[in-house]
């Protein structure tokens, strides 16, 4: 038991508590809101009598399957809602033009001599930390830019590209900070994959409604609920990024000098030095091999001679 226990905290509990348990809530509206008015297949009345109604091992059968589903295909799935997927170039190009727009109107309000309230200072600066620091970074959506902000958090203070250094990264840090960024983003995962659920029982609802079975009543005021309740997972999933920013800051600050140790190299003292170590540490791995590599990391090596303030060697 104390096996399985640390198998459901460990990776398992973001997988059941960020896919399985939402997929288990919108099964749950499905089945009591919108299942009744649909026809009942022939082999689900022999294998389920209909006196008996969905059993609760069924449900519980689906909502794992559905669940391993959504997470097979989260990627997907966040690059639509992050803008990358599925968008026309004009509503993508108009789309960061608002965001744009917004960053800037919530930095003029910030900077508003008149506005005192530190309170709502406090939520401006939270809001508008929501966003990338490059103008080219902004992406379309909301989730997007607040997603965006801390992909791009360890290239834009050290040059370290997480995206494509994420996998060493997070190998060579200590498990409780690995573990951080997977919980938090756990909570994210949890409002994502309601809303996709929601979207889908709103769907279903208003198509049910011209089946012979139809409680429309039932159909239509569940419609209208889970299509209000989608947005509200939205903002909820774009607040739940702070902490999910918070740790994966963490994981590059903590993780830079383990990395560096793993890689066989030494973390400079002066930072601009340690910029262009992790400028070439990220060539080396988006390029194919060229041999100005081995000049150009000889004063990186651990127990290299290096003088202090010695530039490192251009990488062509």
């Amino acid at each position: 038991m104390g096996d399985i226990a640390k198998g459901v905290l460990g990776g398992g509990w973001a997988l059941l508590v960020g896919w399985i348990l939402p997929t288990a809530l919108n099964l749950a509206v499905f089945t009591l809101a919108v299942a009744p008015s649909l026809h009942r297949p022939a082999i689900l009345d022999r294998l389920w009598p209909a006196s008996g109604g969905p059993t609760a091992l069924l449900l519980l059968v689906a909502a794992v399957l559905l669940g391993l589903v959504l997470n097979a295909l989260q990627t997907p799935l966040y690059r639509f809602l992050e803008g990358y997927a599925l968008w026309p170039g004009a509503v993508y190009e108009r789309g960061c033009r608002l965001q744009r727009a917004r960053r800037q109107k919530t930095a003029d309000r910030l900077a508003d001599p008149g506005l005192t309230s530190p309170i709502r200072r406090a939520l401006l600066r939270e809001k508008l930390s929501r966003y990338p620091v490059s103008d080219n970074q902004i992406t379309p959506t909301r989730l997007g830019n607040a997603i965006r902000r801390f992909e791009e958090y360890g290239y834009d203070r050290y040059r370290l590209d997480t995206q494509v250094l994420w996998n060493e990264l997070t190998s060579a840090v200590p498990d409780p900070t690995s573990k951080q960024v997977v919980t938090a983003r756990t909570n994210v995962d949890f409002f994502v994959a309601l809303l996709y659920g929601h979207a889908v029982v709103a769907i279903t609802a208003f198509a049910s409604l011209s089946t012979s079975r139809a409680d429309r009543p039932a159909l239509i005021f569940t419609g209208i609920c889970v299509i209000i309740l989608t947005p509200v997972w939205y903002h909820a999933a774009v607040a739940a990024t702070d902490e999910w920013a918070a740790a994966v800051r963490a994981l590059v600050n903590l993780g830079r000098k383990p990395l560096a140790d793993g890689l066989g190299l030494t973390l400079p003292k002066s930072l601009e030095d340690e910029r262009r170590m992790w400028q070439l540490v990220t060539r080396m791995s988006n390029r194919p091999y060229a041999p100005a590599a081995n000049s150009a990391f000889e004063p990186y090596r651990i127990d290299a001679p290096r003088l202090s303030g010695e530039p490192a060697p251009p990488l062509s």
